[in-house]
This record gives C-alpha cells, sequence and structure tokens, in this order.
C-alpha cells in the first residue's frame, strides 16, 4: 500500500471523532463560529482524499490538513474554556482532553511509520503551533485557577505539574528552529538569531511568569498534596515523563532574553518589559 494510502487508512478511524465533534459543538451553538466552519470544510476535504482511490495524495499533505483541523476544532473549545473562566468542577478534565487531541497530529505520524521527520512532514509552523497551543492552555487554565485560594491550597503539586508540562511545551516550541541549549535536556530558541513572531516573544513571557508562579507557590518548603490533589495531578497525564524543571534557571534565562529582545531589536515596538524585570528581582531576592 503507498504510503499515502496508509496515511489515509490511519486517518479514516479519526476523521469520524473529529466530525462528531464539530457538530457536538456545532449544535451546542458554534455553527456560526469561523473555526468551525473551516474545521467542517477541512475534515470533508480529508474524507475525499482519504478515499481508496486517492493513493497519489501525499503524507505530508493529509498530515497537515488534519492538523490544521485539529487546531481550529480546540481553539474554539479553548475559548469557550476562558470564557466560562474554568469551570474548577470540570476544567482540569477538559484540559487534559484537549491536550490529548493536540497531541494526536504527532501519534498520528508516529503510527504512519514514515521515513520523514516529524518536522519534515508537518512543517515548522503546524508544529510550534501544536505547542504553543499546548503550553498556552496550560497557562491560561494556571493563571486563573491559582488566584483561587481553597483550591490552591488543595492543589500544589497539581499546580506544580502545569506548570512544569507548559513550560516544557512552550520550551518544546522554541527547539524547532535554531536553539541552543539551556541545559543537559532543554533547549530554546536562540534570540541573538531573530525572533520569529509575537508568538514566540509572548511564549517567552508565558514561561518566565510560570516559572514565577512555581517558585512562589510550589517551592521548597511548601505543603504538598491535600485532599485529592495526588488523584488529580495523575488525572492530568500530560507531559508525564518530563523532568522537574529549576523555575529560577528556566525562568531567568527566558525572561532575560525577552527583555533584551523588547529593549533591543524591537525597541519602540510597544512590548512592555516592566513585569519581567519585577519577576527578575524577585528570582534574585529569593535565591539569597
Amino acid at each position: 500500500m503507498a504510503s499515502g494510502a496508509v496515511v489515509g487508512a490511519l486517518q479514516r478511524r479519526r476523521l469520524s471523532g473529529l466530525g462528531q465533534r464539530v457538530r457536538s459543538l456545532s449544535e451546542a451553538g458554534g455553527a456560526a463560529d469561523p473555526f468551525l466552519v473551516k474545521a467542517s470544510a477541512t475534515l470533508e476535504k480529508l474524507k475525499d482524499l482519504c478515499k481508496e482511490d486517492k493513493e497519489n495524495v501525499t503524507p505530508s499533505k493529509l498530515l497537515q490538513l488534519y492538523t490544521q483541523a485539529v487546531l481550529d476544532i480546540t481553539y474554539f473549545e479553548e475559548n469557550q474554556l476562558v470564557d466560562k473562566d474554568f469551570p474548577e468542577d470540570s476544567s482540569l478534565q477538559k484540559v487534559k482532553e484537549l491536550i490529548n487531541v493536540l497531541s494526536e497530529p504527532e501519534v498520528l505520524v508516529q503510527e504512519s511509520n514514515l521515513s520523514q521527520e516529524l518536522l519534515g512532514i508537518l512543517g515548522v509552523e503546524l508544529l510550534e503551533c501544536l505547542y504553543w497551543r499546548r503550553g498556552a492552555l496550560l497557562y491560561m487554565y494556571c493563571h486563573t485557577m491559582k488566584e483561587r485560594e481553597v483550591w490552591l491550597t488543595e492543589n500544589i503539586s497539581l499546580l506544580k505539574k502545569c506548570l512544569n508540562d507548559g513550560v516544557h511545551f512552550l520550551l518544546k516550541m522554541f527547539s524547532f528552529r535554531c536553539s541552543v541549549h539551556l541545559n543537559e535536556e532543554v533547549s530554546f530558541q536562540d534570540v541573538d538569531t531573530g525572533v520569529f513572531s509575537d508568538t514566540h516573544l509572548l511564549a517567552m513571557m508565558y514561561c518566565g511568569e510560570m516559572c514565577y508562579w512555581g517558585l512562589k507557590h510550589c517551592g521548597e518548603g511548601k505543603q504538598q498534596s491535600h485532599g485529592n490533589d495526588s488523584e488529580s495531578s495523575n488525572e492530568l497525564l500530560c507531559c508525564s515523563r518530563n523532568k522537574v524543571l529549576d523555575f529560577r534557571e528556566v525562568g531567568e534565562k527566558m525572561l532575560m532574553k525577552y527583555i533584551a529582545v523588547c529593549e533591543g531589536p524591537l525597541k519602540g515596538q510597544d512590548w512592555n518589559t516592566a513585569n519581567a524585570k519585577l519577576i527578575l528581582d524577585y528570582f534574585k531576592e529569593s535565591s539569597n
């Protein structure tokens, strides 16, 4: 079987699920949403391309279209979560679900056993977007939940895991172009070679903020699990193999690079560095 047909066969198992997802969201009030409309059109195109007689279609084309549909559908769902202010009784499970859906394109590439590397199949922009969206989703979840005093008291280790995973996703986003090593396990974009978009710059600030929250709320000496915290943490299951980051080390380096770019090449472009400098001061004071 040609490689395009192999990918098509694997995708057909998933397309009905994505189609049902779109229909459910549309029936719940999202029918006019431009992202769901676009996703529906993409899924219809994919259904046609995945037919048995379309063996001349390249695997990359099929996988890129599938990825774009996933990105559009989950974007709508993420906005719903934000609009509802991350309900405590259901948002953790929804965040986990969306992270799993956003991981599916990579899983599909692995299942396809293609000779090309992931970057060559999906392309740098789609691959970066998949990691950005997972990291930004965890950023938004943590940003909201840490302000709820009772939740925070009961879920310190869950917060730490979400922050750790979120930073890992964003650091991975930086690794697909020109990267430098932070340490043996983590690399990110060398800003001296250029920042490729506003999203890259925003991701640096997000990393710094999440590292600040991690050190402030989950640092050494903090009480760990209370109540159902351990169960909730196990339930998340995202990036479970990631090792725990040094929040201070990562945060300092990311924010220093953020400030260097904002006050250097992008000076006068309205990028605010005040909060980044306050966080750096906190890192320095807390290390003494």
